[in-house]
């Protein structure tokens, strides 16, 4: 038997609805690694100088230190809020992690937020599972108890990883990261959230973490029916005096099997019930300006990817095993959608969609402001999910950056188009910065993507519409992208497949060379319409006839 001290054992008598556990100091123990900041400082050196924005290592670690110890403060402060947000991955890195560099590797670390806190994640702490956790599980599993995670994270992404790699995966029936929800503990929402995607509410849960102003506030705040603390190193050192206590603490979550064991042996599990999920609005910062770079004359090559880069066609077997995948997820133990429902549900989300599209687009025609891309958790929770029960929104809204990076690889087949690697082989050979630019529902699916066909490498940066927040034919995922790479717009060329997204973006970004690819979505009258009008320079058959336009080519005034 582990140790334990109660101080409030009656809470431990009922059976728990649901266990919500939080993830480092209880489903896995971090530790520090050794010279951890200069690794990271030297990866990210080398991401910045594929770009051809180099930094100094020296400089990247003085950065990396300086925000990590501001952060750590920030984080601090966070606790003492009743209801803090979570800072968007774009802000860690703009305003903490790489504010002190200039511009353009700060502003190519930005929009390669997600991939940098997951190298920060990684890089800087190894994780090992904690005794009794399988154990745990296990336990949970054969009495029909659902087990989450509500965490705090940078990196959820990272989180689902080392689960994955753990072989956890598919272990927790819903895990909601402050970093996918937009707000962090001690804010009572993301217990609430995470208890409603289970099919109860926290009264009826067990939460467990590890650290008393954030875990235990945020369970006390929240209502759980029993808060618990496995001890880690940050138990028993809180940043402030916190005056909520934990219900009992053990020492590793071989306690949690001994306790929920002897609550099974002669508790009472508690009726199910049901509340509206939370509806948390994350924060996100702005797009980087065309005028904090500092052009030279120097080029640069940015790319749309879909019908660029590759070629896409449907993939019915991939979308129904993504169906199969979501229609697991939503599982619980009232009804289901089964895949058949999905996809249906799918093809309904996917008209609001472009019907949105279309009435975004009209306002952003009329002059009434930016071009917003569709955020994740509206199309799963609000579009997908409108007819679904309020659990099942509830693992919607929590999982929606998940489902969205599954459905972007799964919903077609991409293929390399003819001549890409080529031109960034080219490019690579002369210094000159590509920077792929592309409205999308998921970034993390277009750099998946390139990495499947071998080009990863010999791209600079990602400036992703679902990551920015604003898509094409606005000008500013075209503005950042020239940020990141320090280029003069008139030395600059723009590659794409649709006038009226990329040439328009292109030329309101000040972008001399605004090239068409044949083969894409667009019609070749459409396209050629295009090239008598001025909106294009050119137009091609393949991506690698770019190849002797930019070796012919001086930089051509803006019409």
């Amino acid at each position: 038997m582990t140790s334990t001290t109660t101080l409030a054992p009656t809470a431990l008598r009922n059976v728990p609805d649901a266990l919500l556990l939080d993830f480092g100091g209880v489903v896995f123990e971090t530790e520090k690694v050794r010279d951890g900041r200069r690794l990271l400082a030297a990866d990210l050196a080398q991401r910045l100088a594929r770009a051809g924005a180099g930094v100094d290592v020296d400089a990247l670690h003085r950065s990396l230190d300086a925000g990590l110890v501001a952060l750590k403060h920030w984080k601090h402060a966070q606790s003492r809020r009743l209801e803090p947000r979570e800072l968007a991955p774009r802000e860690i890195v703009g305003d903490f992690l790489a504010s002190d560099l200039p511009p353009s590797p700060r502003a190519l670390l930005v929009a390669e937020a997600s991939d940098v806190l997951l190298a920060v994640t990684t890089t800087l702490s190894r994780h090992r599972l904690r005794p009794g956790v399988r154990d745990l599980l296990d336990l949970a599993d054969a009495h029909g108890i659902p087990v989450g995670i509500v965490s705090n994270a940078h990196s959820g992404r990272s989180h689902r990883a080392l689960l994955a790699r753990h072989g956890l995966e598919g272990r927790f029936a819903v895990q909601c990261y402050s970093d996918e929800v937009g707000i962090r503990k001690p804010h009572p929402g993301i217990v609430r959230l995470a208890a409603e995607a289970l099919g109860t509410t926290p009264d009826r849960c067990w939460y467990v973490g590890d650290t008393q102003d954030r875990d235990v506030v945020a369970g006390r705040r929240a209502g759980v029916g029993a808060v618990l603390l496995t001890r880690s190193h940050h138990t028993d050192d809180p940043p402030f005096p916190v005056a909520d206590r934990a219900d009992a603490t053990f020492a590793t979550p071989e306690g949690l099997v001994d306790a929920l064991a002897a609550a099974l042996a002669h508790g009472t599990p508690p009726a199910p019930a049901h509340r509206a999920p939370a509806a948390p609005a994350p924060g996100a910062p702005g797009p980087a300006r065309a005028a904090d770079a500092h052009p030279t004359g120097r080029p640069a090559l940015l790319l749309d990817h879909g019908g660029v880069v590759s070629d896409s066609r449907d993939d019915p077997d991939a979308l129904r095993a993504f169906a199969v995948w979501l229609s697991g997820l939503l599982r619980g133990r009232g009804t289901h959608p089964d895949p058949d429902a999905v996809l249906v549900l799918l093809a309904r989300a996917r008209s609001e969609h472009r019907d949105w599209k279309r009435a975004a687009a009209h306002r952003h025609a009329a002059g009434t402001g930016s071009l917003p891309e569709a955020d994740p958790v509206v199309f799963w929770r609000d579009w997908f999910g409108a007819a679904l029960d309020g659990r099942q929104r509830a693992v919607l809204t929590a999982e929606a950056h998940e489902v969205m990076s599954r459905y972007g690889r799964a919903k077609s087949r991409r293929t390399l188009r003819p001549g890409v690697r080529e031109l960034l082989e080219r490019c690579r050979a002369d210094g000159t910065p590509v920077v792929v630019v592309s409205n999308t529902v998921s970034g993390r699916a277009v750099r998946a993507e390139c990495a499947a066909h071998g080009i990863a490498d010999l791209v600079g940066a990602f400036v992703c519409s679902d990551e920015i927040g604003v898509r094409k034919p606005d000008p500013a995922p075209v503005r950042e992208a020239l940020v990141i790479a320090g280029a003069d717009p008139g030395a600059t060329w723009f590659v794409g497949d649709k006038p009226q997204n990329d040439c328009v973006a292109a030329r309101a970004a000040g972008v001399s060379h605004r090239v068409l690819v044949r083969g894409g979505s667009t019609e070749d009258a459409v396209l050629d319409a295009a090239l008598r009008s001025g909106l294009a320079t050119a137009v091609v058959t393949d991506p690698g006839d770019v190849v002797a336009l930019m070796a012919a080519s001086d930089a051509v005034p803006v019409p």
